[in-house]
């Protein structure tokens, strides 16, 4: 009878050795299993790809929400309905585990539909190298609006984002500019977001420019030069009004006669609007001579009859 005890326990022994053996196969063959269905997009990288601009703003998650309730509660109620969790999963869906020089216009449709809303006539207000006095001017004149008093452009406005092929999908360590790739996801979401923008312009439309640019005040390379200009709607704008705002002090490097103005209508006349041209138009340098009232450009502009 011992010999038979002792026989049993070994066979049983046996069995659960076999037993273990086989579990840790079929967890190693799991294992090897997932790695191989997730390769190549969930890979685990100890380096990112450096890239020449700054990486995507840190908590990006937490300041898009925030600015997307803040725009429909608080700024324009009107868009309450707005969904800005789906608005956050389509804008994260857009970029992140995706090669940040491969993006495409399809990756953003699903935000830029999710987010637009109508833009009033009269009250679209286009511009380059003028980005701080155009925004101090539609915070202190209600009657205009920018891409970045949208709700797309108010989000995204001078926050920063990209991906990475590599764990953990989000590269905070840098983002390529455009000269690194074009198909980058900041240029792709703003030139969308701009030929969204004058699409739906209608009525008088407005675009500031910056006449103490040495280079000249319109440049076909610009945002503005490239996409805006080309999406407005003849048969939906009636005028394009150009301001040409030189800064108080000068230089003065380009009046509504200058070159780069002259192309400009040029390219509005071939596509049939009528346009006015205005030198330091009034109100805005007003605005501007707040910062410097005893300058002598203020003091003639105030002087004006």
């Amino acid at each position: 009878m011992p010999l038979q005890q002792g026989s049993a326990r070994a066979r049983q022994r046996t069995v659960l050795l076999v037993g273990i053996a086989v579990l840790l196969a079929a967890l190693v063959l799991a294992v090897v299993l997932a790695s191989l269905l997730t390769h190549g997009r969930h890979e685990v990288s100890p380096t990112m790809l450096k890239w020449m601009d700054r990486g995507t703003t840190k908590n990006l998650q937490e300041v898009i929400l925030g600015r997307c309730y803040n725009y429909i509660t608080a700024q324009h109620p009107e868009l309450g309905d707005k969904d800005c969790l789906k608005i956050w999963e389509s804008l994260k869906d857009a970029f992140v585990y995706k090669n940040p020089c491969n993006i495409t216009p399809e990756d953003y449709q699903p935000l830029m539909e999710l987010a637009s809303h109508p833009i009033p006539c009269n009250k679209s207000l286009f511009w380059s190298k003028t980005g701080d006095l155009v925004h101090r001017y539609t915070k202190s004149n209600q009657n205009f609006l920018t891409l970045e008093d949208t709700l797309l452009g108010y989000m995204a406005d001078r926050v920063s984002w990209c991906g990475d092929p590599s764990a953990p999908g989000i590269n905070y360590e840098s983002c390529p500019k455009r000269n690194e790739c074009e198909t980058n996801p900041g240029s792709v979401f703003w030139k969308m977001a701009s030929k969204m923008f004058a699409e739906a312009a209608c009525g008088v439309v407005q675009v500031m420019l910056n006449g103490s640019v040495e280079a000249g005040a319109f440049r076909s390379s610009s945002i503005f030069g490239s996409v805006e200009i080309f999406n407005l709607d003849p048969d939906k704008v009636t005028e394009v009004h150009i301001w040409l705002m030189q800064n108080i002090g000068g230089p003065q490097s380009e009046s509504c006669s200058g070159q780069s103005i002259q192309r400009l209508i040029n390219i509005l006349e071939e596509r049939n609007f009528k346009i006015i041209c205005e030198d330091n138009y009034r109100p805005v340098q007003l605005l501007q001579c707040v910062h410097s009232p005893d300058h002598a450009d203020c003091r003639l502009c105030t002087n004006s009859s």
